[in-house]
C-alpha cells in the first residue's frame, strides 16, 4: 500500500497523478510496492547545468521524485541539495507547491559553479542522521560530469556505505561522455574491499531527458534497490 493515497494525490498535486500511477507500477514490478523509505533528491548546479535548468528537464526530474517519493514516504515531501563547488542550496519540494518550485529556488542562488559531489553527499549524509529515520534512504543524485575531487567522492560513497543509504546516480548528457566514466567507476567498486555493500547504481538519462518516458526512468530508479535492501539487510545495515 502506498503511503500516501492516489486520492491524496488528486487533493494535493493533481499533476502528478499520471507519474505517480507509473512509479506504483515500478515499484511493484520490483516488489517495492509496500516499502517505506526516505527519498532525497541531490541536483547539480554547476555552470553546464544551465540549458537543463533552463528547458525544464531539472524541475520534470523534480516532479518525477516526487511521484516516486509518494509510494515510500506519507510526508509528501523530497528534501532537496543544490550543489555545486559548494553547497548552492539545502530545502524540499512538497507535493502542495511542485509547480515551477525548481526555478523559483534556483532564482534565488547566486553563481553556478564546479562540482563537489562530496559536500552534497556529506549534506545528504548529515541530514539523514539528524532526521532520526529508521527506514531506508534512496538518494537520487543527478549530475551532467565527474567531481572535482575524485577521491573524496569515492571516500564518501564507501563511507555512506555502512549506512541504511542507497545511491542512484542519474547521468544528464551525452551517454558516451568521458565525463561519465568516474560514475561507471563508482559504480562497480569492489564489494567488499573497497565497501562492504554495493550502496550505488548509475544510468544516462540522455540528452534530453524530458523524452525519457515515465515508465523507463522509474525502473531505472529502483531496479538496484531491492538488491541493495536485501544485502544490506544480511548485514545488519539495514533493519529487518
Amino acid at each position: 500500500m502506498a503511503a500516501i493515497s492516489l486520492r491524496k494525490i488528486e487533493e494535493t498535486a493533481p499533476a502528478l497523478v499520471g507519474l505517480y500511477k507509473a512509479a506504483g507500477v515500478s515499484l511493484a514490478k520490483h516488489g517495492l510496492n509496500d516499502r517505506r523509505a526516505a527519498v532525497y533528491l541531490v541536483v547539480d548546479y554547476s555552470g553546464s547545468m544551465k540549458p537543463y535548468y533552463k528547458d525544464g528537464s531539472v524541475q520534470a526530474l523534480a516532479d518525477r521524485v516526487l511521484g516516486l517519493s509518494a509510494h515510500l514516504d506519507d510526508d509528501g515531501r523530497v528534501p532537496v541539495v543544490f550543489f555545486s563547488t559548494d553547497i548552492d542550496a539545502e530545502t524540499d519540494i512538497e507535493l502542495a507547491d511542485h509547480e515551477g518550485r525548481m526555478d523559483r529556488i534556483v532564482a534565488g542562488l547566486g553563481h553556478m559553479g564546479r562540482t563537489s559531489y562530496h559536500l552534497a553527499m556529506d549534506a545528504v549524509i548529515d541530514h539523514y542522521l539528524e532526521s532520526g529515520s529508521t527506514a531506508p534512504a534512496l538518494v537520487v543524485f543527478q549530475t551532467d560530469g565527474g567531481p572535482i575531487n575524485k577521491l573524496a567522492a569515492e571516500r564518501y560513497l564507501c563511507k555512506a556505505a555502512k549506512l541504511p543509504m542507497f545511491w542512484q546516480f542519474i547521468g544528464f548528457g551525452d551517454p558516451d561522455s568521458r565525463q561519465f566514466d568516474f560514475l561507471r567507476r563508482l559504480d562497480d567498486l569492489a564489494v567488499p574491499a573497497k565497501r562492504p555493500v554495493d550502496n550505488a547504481g548509475f544510468f544516462h538519462a540522455g540528452h534530453d531527458p524530458r523524452q525519457l518516458r515515465d515508465e523507463e526512468l522509474y525502473d531505472r530508479l529502483v531496479s538496484e534497490f531491492p538488491v541493495w535492501l536485501a544485502n544490506a539487510r544480511e548485514l545488519g545495515i539495514v533493519r529487518s
